[in-house]
């Protein structure tokens, strides 16, 4: 049950990734009012900062999801492939945030939430 658990820490990393990205260079950065100053940014810088924000919000799901499963004993394989498909869902999201490829985001983001609803159906069977 390793597996879950390294996935629910790359989920949590996510939006840090993001927000890393969202900063690189760092060019005018005001590291008093940082908020403000990524408000501002457009391009990938934008798009990063998006994509960090969402990431903060598909997080509590998907953890509570792997939680619960863990404590309600979901078979492993189950979880683990759900869980494996979440992560490069979410991802794949990011890189399709960057690249401004909405459609295959939307497709991405169907995919990673799916998954979450998937391990609350199994625990509902």
């Amino acid at each position: 049950m390793k597996f879950p658990v390294l996935c629910v820490l790359i989920a949590g990393v996510l939006p840090l990734i993001s927000t890393a990205i969202a900063k690189w260079g760092f060019q005018a950065f005001d590291n008093h009012n940082p908020r403000e100053w990524l408000s501002q940014q457009t391009g990938f810088r934008a798009s990063a900062n998006a994509a960090q924000h969402n990431a903060f919000e598909a997080f509590p799901f998907f953890a509570m999801a792997v939680v619960l499963a863990m404590g309600l004993s979901l078979e492993p394989a189950i979880l683990n492939r759900y869980c494996l498909v979440f992560v490069v869902a979410r991802l794949l999201y990011l890189l399709a945030y960057l690249f401004d490829w909405a459609t295959f985001r939307t497709l991405c983001w169907l995919v990673g939430y799916g998954s979450c609803i998937a391990i609350y159906t199994h625990l509902l069977i």
